[in-house]
């Protein structure tokens, strides 16, 4: 309560108020509308292009990838009170604390070795990559040695860790025989830091040509590879504008080191959406920088269409002679700085890079190239919203062709309005399943119930708002009376807690609920939000409940004999 959602929220988003509610750019989706709402008289959050919604405590802990007893802390810090350590089940909480303690411990093991004469490879390899003994040390680099064990016997034997908690931070694993031994073996070691410091993983990289390169943490309670992107935690205090997203350790290490602090790399995987988002938290501008070889071009194209969801300006460094950004680097020495700012300077946007690639696949001097190149421009001009630029690149294109204008926005127009039928046609489908219920995972016999949900849903609302209504509504209407399971459900919360003398805003109920739930919730409050003050309303949702429980399904009536079903059609007759 001493964290006010509005206050809380304004931290991350800018908000600018509509009518009562403060509205923003979601956060967690890209959009150019605002379509994220706060109701401070609810005291929760709700995105109508997402679905994203909650209490201040759920908004932390999608905006900080915190579990739920960490967004509590963090929400305790941020308001200058101490959490009680006794009053709640906090045993993956400590085991996510044992998960970073180990990790920790295992980076210092890992850099001793790398500096002892066991590690002595692993430090050549690092040099001879070009690594300065400074870069080194500043990324925290080491070595694992080539040993079955000595990770664990070490964190067992040395630090008093319990096998089972090395397995979960995915430090060791069991043999066939059933007993542990080191994940990582004769590999030079990069920790994965997260943004509040934790060693949260480790990449792993062998010396030699053998198969995998790289090998990497799996997902573990206090590691998720989607979520997290390597350097972040030294990128994020660069004074850059703009982060450089490359494909692997290394990568990031060398620009690192050439003077440039804001190079980031996803962690073994194409880039997610989850981490488009991350990006968009701290820039607002992406600098693609991956390999130019046909792996790199492919996971280029598909990086831009995921960062431009998520609204963010795209530029691709393209590395000339087909070179990674290492390679290039060091190829350079001293003037490496120079060379790779000229390249970083002369980067063009997303859209000059599919243009000029198309250009690559095509034949320009035939008729037949020319129509497909333009063909594909148009539709790739198609996407921008900013009519002035368009008609720049329209110009540059058509005067370098001899294409006449008017033909090529005539297709780009067709281009759009195609769209623009595909993408009302996906709402229409969208709103009609929402409207009928169907391919609801939550609340699965809403379609079969149209009415009485919508019926549900805004009592719950007004209960929600008005709390001292709850026990005349309760006489009346037990849960059990309630059609739908999972309204049902929340229903019981919130009449339990009411009877039981407990309150039931938002932010009390929210910990009984996990995160999708929490948005359908605070997606009810904010469709009924409008109607949910008047107890005129409220008795005509209890009757819909009431009169709605009261009707059987054909495969009930089919089942019954004739004397009950003429007395259910007598009681419908009736009103009944």
């Amino acid at each position: 309560m001493r964290n006010e959602i509005t206050s809380v929220i304004s931290g991350y988003v800018n908000l600018k108020r509509r009518g009562r509610n403060p509205v923003g750019l979601c956060p967690f989706h890209g959009e150019k509308t605002p379509s994220f709402t706060v109701y401070p008289e609810t005291d929760s959050f709700y995105c109508f292009g997402c679905g994203a919604g909650g209490d201040v405590i759920n908004f932390i802990k999608r905006i900080e990838n915190l579990d739920y007893i960490d967004a509590v802390k963090f929400l305790a810090q941020r308001s200058g009170m101490d959490m009680p350590e006794n009053s709640y089940d906090n045993s993956m909480h400590k085991l996510r604390l044992r998960i970073y303690e180990a990790n920790r411990e295992a980076a210092r093991f890992f850099y001793t070795q790398l500096n002892s004469p066991g590690g002595k490879s692993g430090l050549d390899y690092l040099h001879s990559r070009q690594l300065s003994d400074k870069t080194i040390r500043m990324f925290g680099l080491g070595f694992a040695p080539d040993s079955w064990s000595a990770l664990t016997d070490y964190l067992i034997k040395e630090k008093g860790f319990y096998p089972s908690e090395l397995i979960q931070a995915n430090l060791s694993m069991q043999n066939k025989k059933g007993g542990l031994i080191d994940r990582f073996r004769n590999r030079v070691m990069f920790p994965i830091i997260d943004v509040r410091g934790n060693v949260v993983a480790f990449g792993g990289r062998i010396m030699t040509d053998e198969k995998p390169k790289y090998l990497n943490t799996s997902d573990t309670v206090a590691f998720k590879k989607s979520n997290n992107l390597f350097a972040l935690n030294r990128a994020k205090n660069s004074k850059s504008d703009k982060l450089i997203l490359c494909e692997g350790y290394m990568d990031v290490i060398a620009i690192h080191q050439a003077g440039f602090d804001f190079a980031v790399a996803t962690l073994g995987t194409a880039l997610t959406q989850e981490q488009a988002v991350i990006l968009k938290r701290y820039t607002n501008t992406v600098v693609i920088c991956y390999d130019a070889d046909e792996a790199g071009q492919k996971a280029t194209a598909r990086a831009i269409n995921i960062l431009r969801k998520e609204g963010l300006d795209i530029k691709v460094l393209t590395v000339p002679d087909g070179k990674d950004p290492d390679e290039y680097i060091k190829r350079h020495g001293n003037n490496g700085y120079i060379k790779f700012k000229q390249l970083l300077e002369s980067t063009g946007n997303d859209l000059e890079y599919r243009i000029s690639k198309l250009k690559q696949r095509y034949n320009n001097g035939t008729t037949d190239g020319k129509v497909k190149f333009m063909t594909e421009a148009a539709k790739l001009l198609s996407y921008l919203d900013n009519q002035i630029e368009r008609e720049v690149y329209v110009g540059k294109l058509c005067e370098e062709m001899g294409v006449d204008k008017n033909s090529v926005n005539a297709q780009i127009s067709k281009y759009i309005r195609g769209r623009y039928k595909r993408e009302k046609k996906e709402e229409f489908n969208l709103a009609q399943s929402n409207l009928t219920g169907n391919g609801d995972r939550l609340n699965p016999h809403s379609a079969d119930n149209i009415r009485a949900v919508k019926a549900e849903e805004a009592l719950i609302a007004y209960l929600m708002l008005n709390p001292d209504m709850v026990r005349s509504v309760y006489a009346e209407l037990p849960p059990e009376k309630m059609i739908t399971e999972f309204n049902r459900r929340v229903y019981s919360v919130l009449t339990d807690r009411v009877l039981s003398g407990r309150n039931i805003s938002m932010i009390d109920i929210s910990g009984e609920f996990n995160e999708e739930e929490n948005s359908r919730i605070a997606s009810v409050l904010a469709k009924n939000i409008v109607e949910m003050n008047s107890p005129e309303a409220c008795k005509e949702y209890v009757d819909i409940i009431l009169s709605e429980g009261n009707k059987h399904s054909a495969g009930e009536i089919a089942q019954q004999s004739d004397e009950d079903i003429q007395a259910y059609f007598n009681s419908l007759k009736k009103g009944n």
